[in-house]
């Protein structure tokens, strides 16, 4: 019985042994009753079109609108916000259907749909700031509706999401919590479109990845719905190795190549050598050969040592040895994107450090902004929305929440699989639910796709989780690892667009072999 299912039945049950002792009837009251009425009608919305995809015209159906959601004593507790895209005249038992979603937590997947995976896409000028409008959306060319039906889903408290009845926004908010929702919701699509014979994907991004591999986990578990795939893209997924400025020295290993790849890009570094991918495994062999040992000695390593260990981290990131020194050798990644430009008083992005903007307060430690979301952040809102309400024909008066915030209300512990001396980690590492997924169901393959220029997600801290997964040799042949030189939604990057598409295609494509 899960803990949404306690907090409902508990009141019904006192209620119901109150009134037979009282010699009452049993009908329920009237304040439980209006709640019921009161409880929004799910939005529907059902469209047909076409697109041209890969050369070829593929006519589909989108169902946008909320699947209410329900308890096991059948009680609502939420209006679950997706878009569904189904090509039309094709074979549902043959047809694949990828369930796709962002990160946050607390994002909804607006980013995916309008970026890379829907029927249509926001043009964004790379490293530009698109602010003003009139936007722009196209024709997604290099959707993937032509290989796989498509549901986008907002999880509650994103999008048109929400709870309702005597849920609360919290029961879902937290890695658990937020694993089962999303697992119900999906086990419910598929049971609702017939969809138990389809290949079955997940595709997540950012915190998505620890979302996909606890989903994928419990899929297998509560419902014995297997995937053939799991497609994470620049994938969160340990909280201690991919959080710089916590007292760890993990994350901070992690995050040196992306700092190096950055400082490259950006050209702050003296003798700047042409090739990145050779600039890339040196630095990539410092901050495991040289700069992590040195961490780990602490105060038993010398002075000389120490100073040689600086000279590196400046000759990789263009910030000064004696910078780094009164650091202590540790830079989290804000700080690195408000230092690394401050003779030019700029500020790097952080979901895509390729982006660059005036800083603000030059004397400060901590970047004040991201340049990234407002240089592309009003044009998805706005051709998302102009998309969802004009296109597709959702009617609602309400806002969709594109970011909550939830991440500030988010429960971080997570009941890690094998573990059996605590009831739940206090932080989540559901690489681990991925590795017994991935021995559980020996088919299933793996595709990461990740950015260089990623300082919200670093490729090191992906290299590390993927390095660390416990599964048989054998099984390593079923994952896929594919770099671009872009940032943290790599597809907005015209070159890594065309690519990225090309590497999901291909991966598909493989599974029906």
């Amino acid at each position: 019985m899960t803990a949404i299912t306690r907090i409902l039945l508990l009141p019904l049950v006192l209620l119901y042994c109150n009134a037979a002792l009282a010699g009452e009837d049993n009908s329920e009251p009237a304040a439980q009753v209006e709640a019921k009425k009161t409880i929004p009608e799910p939005l529907h919305a059902v469209s047909q079109h076409r697109a041209k995809i890969g050369g070829s015209t593929v006519a589909y159906t989108a169902v946008a609108g909320q699947l209410l959601m329900k308890d096991e004593a059948g009680e609502p507790i939420a209006l679950f916000g997706y878009t569904a895209y189904t090509k039309d005249d094709a074979d549902p038992r043959q047809r694949p259907v990828m369930f796709a979603y962002n990160g946050g937590p607390g994002s909804a997947s607006m980013w995916l749909h309008m970026g890379i995976l829907g029927p249509q896409r926001t043009v964004i000028e790379d490293g530009g700031f698109a602010s003003v409008g009139p936007f722009q959306r196209v024709n997604n060319e290099y959707s993937i509706l032509d290989r796989a039906d498509l549901v986008m889903i907002d999880p509650v408290g994103t999008g048109f999401s929400e709870a309702v009845g005597e849920a609360k926004g919290e029961d879902f908010w937290g890695v658990d919590q937020d694993i089962e929702s999303v697992s119900n919701f999906i086990a419910r699509w598929v049971t609702d479109n017939g969809r138990w014979q389809s290949p079955k994907y997940l595709l997540g991004e950012s915190y998505g990845g620890i979302r996909s591999g606890g989903v994928a986990y419990e899929l297998l578990q509560a419902h014995s719905l297997t995937l053939n795939g799991v497609i994470l893209v620049s994938p969160y997924m340990d909280f201690a190795a991919g959080n710089a400025g916590l007292a760890m020295d993990l994350p901070y290993v992690n995050y040196f190549s992306t700092y190096a790849a950055t400082a490259w890009y950006h050209k702050a570094i003296d003798d700047r050598p042409g090739d990145l991918q050779a600039f890339l495994r040196e630095a990539e062999r410092f901050a495991a050969e040289e700069y992590a040992p040195l961490l780990f000695k602490g105060a038993s390593a010398s002075a000389a040592e120490r100073q040689r260990v600086l000279a590196g981290m400046e000759r990789f990131t263009g910030i000064s040895a004696e910078y780094w020194d009164r650091a202590n050798l540790r830079v989290d990644e804000s700080r690195f994107a408000k230092e690394l430009l401050r003779e030019r008083r700029q500020t790097t992005g952080r979901i895509d450090s390729r982006f660059v903007n005036d800083g603000l307060n030059h004397i400060g430690e901590q970047f004040t902004y991201d340049p990234f979301f407002p240089a592309v952040g009003p044009a998805f809102v706005a051709t998302f929305n102009d998309y969802y309400r004009e296109e597709l024909g959702v009617d609602s008066d309400r806002k969709y929440i594109t970011s909550g915030g939830l991440w500030k209300h988010w429960d971080n512990t997570h009941e890690q699989p094998g573990q059996t001396q605590y009831a739940k980690v206090p932080y989540a590492n559901t690489a681990v639910d991925l590795a017994y997924a991935m021995v559980q169901n020996p088919n299933m393959r793996l595709l990461v796709q990740q950015g260089y220029y990623d300082l919200a997600t670093p490729y090191g801290a992906t290299e590390h989780f993927l390095n660390h997964l416990l599964i048989p040799e054998r099984l390593r042949d079923n994952i896929s690892v594919e770099h671009y030189e872009a940032g943290h939604m790599m597809y907005i990057h015209p070159a890594s667009m065309e690519r990225f598409k090309a590497d999901l295609a291909a991966f598909i494509d493989a599974g029906a072999q």
